[in-house]
């Protein structure tokens, strides 16, 4: 049976007369009508109010919304709390939210037709222990997105585990001032990715049996552009052995499994003391957007990129998709455990090197394999030109920007 209790509790603080404040309190639990009730709860929740979700199996036949500020939605924990959409009739997200201030934190999402949780337009947006997952496993017919904030601003992700997206499995998107830690991404196309975005702190996760673990990109055509400042570090990327299930036509199918880190299209980027292992194309990847665009605004290079003090163990001996057609023949076996494609502004560029605030630096433990595949001095020279392997060649250093500190956790 269902059961909704609504609770009022008033604080008075301070002399007579100084404010006071009120907090509700909405409890929820499993049973027949649920789905109204739920809905019912997101629409009528006061700003301050916090829903909870009582442990147990949600069945839920329609999408969900929320569009009022300052809620807090919170389970009994990502396994004991479970919102089930696999007989969702109507809608394609579990769970909307267009709203500012919204803290989502311990339960779980299974099995949306769609994306799993979407933030879209919204400022100060937390998920804290939250689950998403398709419990059939790869399968290109997943949602696309596990956790999806976009156009949104002050991304906290928490120790959230997201498993089975036909795309990201956390995706943050043309936002700003995000951080994503503490997470496991695993069985995605992409583990967790980072697009046209500004400033991002990433650490603390584990991205694995994905077909890419860690990817950041900037992509053409989009309201927001420009991606840049974004930290990768401290992160576990090990064995993204998954074929890529992506629909075709995506970008992200392009993506060869067995990718560790990829950069793609974007700047300012800081990747460092994370581990690396088992990644069968490669453990970072640096790349310039493949595809043909119409923007004039685009910048299609990395640059301004930064890879250091990483410890690497086994990559690049089982090779797919164009690091296979394009790389390997061009490396060798195994492919280097870092490679970057040499893509580069003009033929200057091409034959001594980006400006030094445009640069790739790399400086890695002794032993890293690398390789710049000069992919622009090649089509210049009639006999073209092999890859430069000597990783001596591109030491140097950015400076280290300061964290990401975001208004919610303070």
């Amino acid at each position: 049976m269902k059961k909704l209790i609504i609770a009022f509790f008033v604080l008075a603080f301070g002399t007579a007369g100084a404010p006071a404040f009120s907090q509700q309190v909405i409890e929820i639990e499993p049973g027949e009508n649920v789905q109204e009730a739920l809905q019912e709860a997101l629409i009528l929740a006061e700003p301050g109010s916090t829903i909870e979700l009582k442990a147990g199996f949600y069945e839920l036949t329609n999408a969900l919304s929320l569009d009022v500020p300052n809620v807090t939605i919170r389970g009994a924990g990502m396994n004991e709390t479970v919102l089930s959409f696999k007989n969702q009739i109507s809608g394609s997200e579990g769970l909307l939210i267009t709203s500012d201030g919204v803290r989502v934190e311990a339960l779980a999402v299974e099995d949306t037709p769609g994306d799993g949780i979407k933030a879209k337009g919204v400022d100060q947006i937390s998920f804290i222990n939250v689950r998403v997952e398709w419990t059939r496993g790869p399968h290109p017919e997943n949602g696309a997105y596990g956790l999806y904030p976009v156009e949104s601003k002050n991304v906290l992700i928490d120790g959230a585990v997201v498993k089975g997206c036909s795309d990201a499995g956390i995706y943050v998107g043309q936002s700003q001032d995000i951080i994503v830690r503490n997470s496991r991404a695993e069985l995605n196309v992409a583990g967790i990715e980072i697009e046209n975005s500004y400033r991002a702190d990433v650490y603390n996760n584990v991205a694995t049996h994905n077909t890419g673990g860690i990817l950041v990109f900037d992509l053409p055509n989009l309201p927001q552009m420009g991606g840049h400042s974004v930290r990768v570090f401290g992160n576990t990327v090990v064995a993204n052995d998954t074929p890529n299930f992506a629909p075709p036509g995506n970008i992200i199918a392009t993506v060869p499994m067995g990718t560790g880190i990829m950069v793609m299209a974007n700047r300012e980027i800081e990747i460092f003391d994370n581990e690396l292992s088992e990644n069968a194309s490669t453990n970072i990847l640096l790349a310039a957007y493949p595809r043909e665009y119409n923007d004039p605004t685009y910048n299609p290079l990395p640059r301004a990129i930064y890879v250091h003090d990483n410890k690497h163990g086994r990559a690049g001996y089982n090779p797919d998709g164009a690091v296979k057609d394009l790389i390997a023949p061009a490396t060798g076996m195994p492919v280097p455990q870092i490679v970057w494609d040499g893509a580069v502004d003009g033929v200057w560029a091409a034959f001594f090197g980006p400006d030094d605030d445009q640069a790739i630096y790399i400086r890695e433990p002794e032993g890293t394999t690398f390789a710049n595949l000069q992919f622009v001095k090649d089509m210049v020279l009639p006999w073209g030109a092999s890859p430069d392997t000597d990783i001596k060649n591109y030491d140097g250093s950015f400076p280290s920007r300061e964290p990401i500190s975001l208004p919610q956790e303070q």
